[in-house]
């Protein structure tokens, strides 16, 4: 392949060659999709229908929960019919798609978790203030700005990979289409500009979990002064789920991408695609419910009302 206009599919990296172990590839993926989907749709369906948490806390929440299906759905499903079907095919079109939706995605999702932070700091070290500071209009500026900041980063992102020619090899080291696997395949230096621009994303990415940390420490010093365990266990419940999701999607989408590039396949780096772009979204849902009293109760509230409606 000399060069882009020769390449017309990519083989993607399966987790066995063996149709036994891909069979149950498919059954584990498929239980962790349906768990994922399951998950998000009660979060969503929950602060819908409950007229109590429509804070804007609960409004970004929906939109992570959307944003979680979105990205594991642009993954998963493909990995699990290539098993079924026992082929490692993916058409150009269709590696173009994954790449730009997962970026954008993941993306938005981290965008969100930043204005989060702020939500969190301003909700607990400026209560006065709350009101005037994330009113309606101001919090859905800000969710349309880290929707349309994640969608204009993955569309520069998606067409400087794909300008690249191809000429290295067609196999991706990984079960979905991912820059740093692509990047490994190409065989021109303009692949330097792609590296500068992941270098200026992640910088972007680490100015913002900055961020989010200082809030944080202005928020457990907040916290820390408050005279009422009641009201410390409370603001903790509503902190601790926001940053341990943080801290997962960061740290792994970091190693994933600070990797250095091997042409060898391996599995780390296999098993690193499956904790950044599988386990989040199955995982959020549930520490956001397990840790949220609200959440819990809205989730309650639609369970019960469920049964009630059935009966």
């Amino acid at each position: 392949m000399s060069n882009l206009t020769t390449v017309t599919e990519f083989l993607l990296r399966g987790f066995s060659e063996v149709q036994e172990l891909q069979i149950l590839h498919f059954v584990v993926f498929l239980v962790i999709y349906l768990a994922a989907l399951v998950g998000n749709l009660l979060i969503i369906t929950a602060i819908a229908l409950d007229r109590h948490p429509h804070t804007p806390m609960y409004f970004f929440l929906i939109n992570l929960s959307i944003l979680d299906i979105g990205a594991i759905s642009v993954t998963v499903p493909k990995s699990m019919t290539n098993s079924l079907m026992n082929t490692r095919l993916i058409s150009y079109p269709g590696c173009i798609t994954q790449v730009f939706l997962f970026v954008g995605f993941t993306t938005t999702d981290f965008a969100l978790l930043t204005v989060m932070a702020y939500d969190r700091y301003v909700a607990i070290c400026q209560p006065l203030h709350y009101e005037m500071v994330m009113n309606r209009t101001a919090y859905i500026q800000m969710a349309a700005g880290a929707w349309i900041s994640g969608t204009v980063y993955s569309a520069l992102h998606t067409g400087n990979t794909f300008r690249l020619p191809f000429c290295q090899s067609n196999v991706i080291n990984q079960f979905f289409c991912e820059i740093p696997q692509l990047l490994k395949l190409t065989c021109s230096d303009l692949y330097l500009s792609e590296v500068r621009f992941i270098a200026f994303g992640v910088f972007i990415a680490a100015n913002c979990f900055v961020f989010i940390i200082v809030s944080y420490v202005q928020i457990f010093k907040a916290v820390l002064r408050m005279p009422s365990e009641e009201g410390q266990h409370k603001a903790f419940s509503t902190c601790l789920p926001h940053l341990s999701v943080v801290s997962l999607l960061l740290f792994t989408g970091l190693f994933e991408y600070l990797n250095p590039t091997s042409t060898s396949a391996s599995n780390p780096e296999l098993l690193m695609g499956v904790l950044y772009a599988v386990v989040p979204p199955v995982m959020k849902p549930i520490i956001y419910s397990m840790r949220n009293k609200e959440i819990k109760a809205a989730l309650q509230k639609l369970i019960v009302w469920r049964i009630f409606t059935n009966n």
